[in-house]
């Protein structure tokens, strides 16, 4: 399994703008997806973006797409997800997650290593 680390979570207006950063460790990625999901209460875990580590491909939900970007510091091991245009309904945890194969990127249950979690709250 990789060891995954968030950061980057906070208080935020809407309009604003973050950047959650995933630090990941324990092994060679080469062949890895990783992804971002959130989870806000009472909803289930939803995908917001992914990304192919070795060829660098991005994947993104229809709710996000055009104001966030996910990328990758291969050098460093990490991954970044920058929110802008930030909406109340973006209120979530946000999971950086991890799975050695480049499909079913956007299915959860696929992903064998997670982050922590970090919290992102955008006021109205």
């Amino acid at each position: 399994q990789v060891q995954l680390v968030e950061s980057g979570g906070g208080l935020v207006q809407a309009g604003g703008s973050l950047r959650l950063s995933c630090a990941a460790s324990g092994r060679t990625f080469s062949n890895y997806a990783m992804g971002w999901f959130r989870q806000a209460p009472g909803n289930e875990r939803e995908f917001v973006a992914a990304i192919i580590w070795s060829v660098g491909s991005t994947y993104y939900a229809d709710s996000v797409k055009g104001r966030f970007t996910i990328s990758r510091d291969y050098a460093k091991s990490l991954v970044y997800l920058q929110m802008n245009s930030l909406k109340p309904e973006d209120t979530a945890v946000y999971y950086c997650a991890a799975k050695p194969t480049a499909w079913n990127i956007e299915n959860a249950a696929k992903y064998d290593s997670w982050g922590q979690g970090t919290q992102i709250t955008v006021s109205s």
